[in-house]
């Protein structure tokens, strides 16, 4: 469903994606696992058609997105629902309005329809009744789930989801991360996430993939992850201060 081929992204002289190649099966749920300031949001902005690589290829469904133009590129974003990891709510605009925002710009329906919609998706997330409320007015849990029924509100085929339980409780990120599974499994998305918390890794994840100094080093199950030979891996996974990785990278 989403294939990464040779994925590059330079900033100037800075390289944070370097020829990258991952895959995303239909269906599952990929989680990407890095440290802090890897590129694992670049990674993600890339395949949502948010930003275009340096080099390489993009393909959703079997489709190169990186050199289409934005017109075409419009018409596949309505197939991809993007969750931020701040939720990204407008805040001038109440819970109603934001669900509703991509049904008016790439959807002719009525206001009926739209309030069906709406109404549907947030009772997904768990948040009946709350059409009225402004973003101020919500929590921290609540605004990423408000955020998650905007992604869905267009039926998106797939769902990235960027850092989607930062800053969260464990109690409130436990709840996202069980909602991630839900929208998975009753909706049949595909998702992909980028995190570098372990216990929504071990939570969500069908298969996990470590970025590490721009490339995807290791890929396998949540089981062969914690058990991988690479040292990298090993050490992301176990918290630890000695190994390969520095913090100062």
């Amino acid at each position: 469903m989403i294939r990464a081929i040779q994925l590059s992204y330079r900033v100037g002289n800075k390289t944070i994606l370097n020829y990258l190649d991952l895959a995303v099966e239909k269906g599952e749920t990929l989680a990407v696992m890095g440290m802090s300031g890897a590129g694992k949001s670049t990674l993600l902005k890339c395949i949502g058609g948010l930003i275009r690589p340096t080099f390489g290829a993009v393909e959703i469904d079997g489709v190169d997105i990186t050199r289409m133009k934005e017109s075409e590129l419009d018409a596949v974003r309505v197939k991809i629902g993007m969750v931020f990891q701040y939720a990204a709510l407008f805040d001038s605009l109440n819970v109603y309005e934001n669900v509703s925002f991509g049904l008016r710009r790439h959807k002719l329906m009525s206001e009926e329809e739209i309030a069906e919609v709406v109404r549907t998706r947030l009772a997904i997330v768990g948040l009946p009744r709350t059409e009225n409320l402004m973003p101020a007015q919500l929590s921290g849990g609540m605004q990423k789930r408000v955020g998650l029924a905007r992604a869905l509100a267009l039926d998106p085929e797939i769902v990235l989801y960027d850092e989607p339980t930062a800053g969260l409780d464990p109690i409130t990120s436990a709840a996202i991360a069980d909602l991630i599974v839900k929208t998975r499994n009753e909706l049949g998305v595909t998702s992909m996430l980028v995190t570098h918390d372990i216990a929504t890794i071990k939570r969500v994840a069908s298969r996990v993939a470590m970025l590490h100094s721009g490339k995807i080093v290791a890929v396998g199950t949540v089981e062969e992850m914690e058990d991988h030979p690479n040292p990298i891996v090993r050490q992301f996974i176990t918290g630890s201060g000695e190994g390969p990785i520095r913090i100062t990278e």
